[in-house]
């Protein structure tokens, strides 16, 4: 039996088939497609070009992030971390970091992470003020139980990072340590010698006779350096009291003449001089060599346990292991560390930075005169790290 098939009818002569119909599916996923597109411009709009503040991290909560040890134990050791150049205007994740550990109950000892060249006068004695707070439990903005504080310092704690570590009840610097450099400078840019050769001056008008020192457009007159001296000399006193307040079997020790020895034991009182390339000198005579604990110089590791500037060498474990015989925690405990706060930037685009107009405010701020617990030849970064914020460090 044959079943018999229906042509469709022809279209007229010289008309084209019309198209085959199309169904709704491909049109819904097409203008999904299209709106998906331009929710993600929108996104991306917002991320790079509304600015960002720097890329601060004002009024965000910060986060728990488990660290190592049980995962559901109350009792906790806390890391915080201090990283990066030191500037008063940069602090603000450091600070949170000290204030959520000291309000939590459930900490009940502190690992003091720094890694750090130091930085202005002021931020560090600011956070070594909240640093006693946090240990003491006596912080007049907030109530807290006092927690003992470990120092487990990574590749660099000098001159400020080793000031901040003075509150702490133990310190242990790893043995690629750099630490130590107890001393204070001020730089003042001077620029007036390039100045007179191409005819630029500023007129300055002004009422006191040191009121103009510390202008990069005339040299200092000896008047006006004995200001900025006295300054100097102020803060390097300070630092002195803070490292033997806080370390004090180094009480009177801080300015004497240490015993520099050579790899073999050897007493060493005088250098060779070297040319510009590192080569030795050996045509040229010996010049002498002394160091003192507050020379301003850093130290190894070896040498800062030497000289009782650290307690110990070791890993950051090995001070959470220290936190916690302080802290008498026998029984299981977790160990967590504190994150930034995450921003729709660094959801998209991970280190993609904002995009905001220079701000000549900021390269003012670089500009002005600052004291500085800072290791030697780190002045450039101190400036450089002044003229824009970062987020709290690296």
């Amino acid at each position: 039996m044959v079943i018999p098939a229906r042509m469709p009818p022809r279209p007229p002569h010289g008309h084209p088939p019309p198209p085959p119909p199309q169904g709704g599916l491909g049109k819904a996923l097409l203008a999904l497609l299209l709106l998906g597109s331009l929710g993600l411009n929108l996104i991306l709009f917002i991320a790079v070009i509304l600015p960002s503040g720097g890329g601060s991290d004002d009024g965000l909560p910060i986060h728990e992030k488990h660290y190592s040890h049980s995962t559901t134990a109350r009792n906790k050791i806390a890391i915080v971390r201090v990283e990066g150049m030191l500037i008063d205007e940069m602090m603000d994740y450091a600070h949170k970091q000290i204030e959520r550990a000291a309000k939590d109950p459930d900490v009940k000892a502190v690992v003091l992470r720094i890694n750090s060249p130091g930085g202005t006068v002021t931020a560090s004695d600011e956070l070594h003020r909240r640093l006693i707070e946090l240990r003491e439990g006596n912080s007049p903005r907030f109530k807290s139980s006092a927690k003992p504080i470990v120092v487990s310092m990574s590749s660099m704690a000098a001159s400020g990072g080793y000031y901040i570590a003075m509150p702490c009840n133990h310190i242990f610097a790893e043995r690629t340590t750099i630490t130590g450099s107890i001393g204070v400078y001020a730089s003042l840019p001077n620029i007036s010698e390039l100045a007179n050769k191409h005819g630029v001056k500023m007129q300055l008008i002004k009422a006191g006779d040191v009121k103009g020192s510390g202008s990069m457009f005339h040299e200092l007159s000896p008047q006006e350096r004995q200001v900025w001296q006295d300054m100097v000399a102020h803060s390097y006193s300070l630092f002195l009291k803070i490292v033997e307040d806080g370390r004090p079997h180094l009480k009177g020790e801080l300015t004497k003449n240490l015993v520099m020895k050579d790899k073999d034991g050897n007493e060493v009182k005088d250098a060779f001089q070297y040319d510009d390339k590192g080569n030795k000198l050996t045509e040229k005579p010996k010049v002498p060599y002394k160091r003192q604990l507050a020379d301003g110089g850093i130290f190894t590791a070896d040498e800062a346990l030497q000289f009782k500037l650290i307690d110990g060498i070791g890993n950051l474990d090995d001070a959470v292991k220290e936190a916690a015989r302080l802290a008498s925690l026998t029984g299981d405990f977790r160990v967590i560390s504190y994150e930034k706060p995450v921003t729709l930037l660094s959801l998209l685009g991970g280190g993609m930075k904002a995009t905001t107009p220079f701000d000549m405010g900021q390269l003012a701020n670089a500009a002005q005169p600052r004291l500085w617990y800072l290791s030697p030849n780190c002045e450039l970064a101190g400036y450089l790290a002044t003229v824009k914020k970062n987020d709290g460090g690296p």
